[in-house]
């Protein structure tokens, strides 16, 4: 079995967050392959079906993304699931914006969705998909001369807690459908395989 854990926060008032592109990624690819969602359990909503003659499981943590790990661990402990044929979808403050990049392992770079998982699987040796939402603004510009590490969390935690631009629905749109195509692919290919296809920076050509 395969498990695709996307990130978020429960409820409306989140929804539409930076934070929750975990969730509205398995959103639309459980739409787009005909799953249904289905819940409470492993304190998450779920939903589980075939696809592509491989029996997939879908899971959105319910318990806040600082105790994410506590959900997929009930999930991954109840099927015996392997975590080589686990992925995890959340959001990513060093990619640009709506820009995708499939990754094996490593730290959780300050998100405490991936830090709740790392901690809870006791390794973090797992894939992930990570969505690019950029950094705050005034973060890529200049950081004020006065800056501390006090506010600069303050900018990133409103940041991740924001509602995406006008400027950027289109852009976030067209990543979305990228990103259920990124995840049929990896559930038939791997991540070895995915992280080749779609890691690729487009580059300009030059005149």
């Amino acid at each position: 079995m395969k498990l695709i854990c996307g990130l978020g926060n429960p409820g409306k008032a989140y929804e539409a967050h930076r934070h929750n592109i975990g969730f509205r990624v398995l959103e639309a690819f459980a739409n787009a392959i005909g799953f249904t969602w289905l819940g409470p359990k492993f304190e998450a909503m779920w939903s589980m079906g075939n696809f592509q003659g491989q029996r997939i499981l879908l899971l959105k943590p319910q318990t806040y993304m600082n105790l994410s790990g506590h959900s997929l661990c009930q999930a991954i402990q109840f099927y015996k699931v392997d975590t080589s044929q686990l992925l995890v979808v959340h959001d990513e403050l060093d990619l640009p914006f709506g820009r995708l990049q499939f990754k094996q392992g490593g730290g959780h770079g300050g998100h405490n969705g991936l830090r709740s998982i790392s901690e809870q699987l006791g390794h973090n040796n797992y894939a992930r998909l990570r969505f690019g939402i950029d950094k705050p603004r005034s973060d890529i510009e200049k950081p004020p001369a006065d800056d501390t590490k006090e506010r600069a969390r303050e900018r990133i935690v409103s940041h991740v807690l924001s509602g995406i631009s006008v400027e950027e629905r289109s852009a976030e749109k067209t990543a979305i459908l990228q990103a259920t195509q990124a995840l049929g692919y990896w559930a038939e290919e791997g991540v070895a395989a995915a992280m080749n296809r779609y890691n690729q920076r487009k580059e300009a050509k030059k005149a």
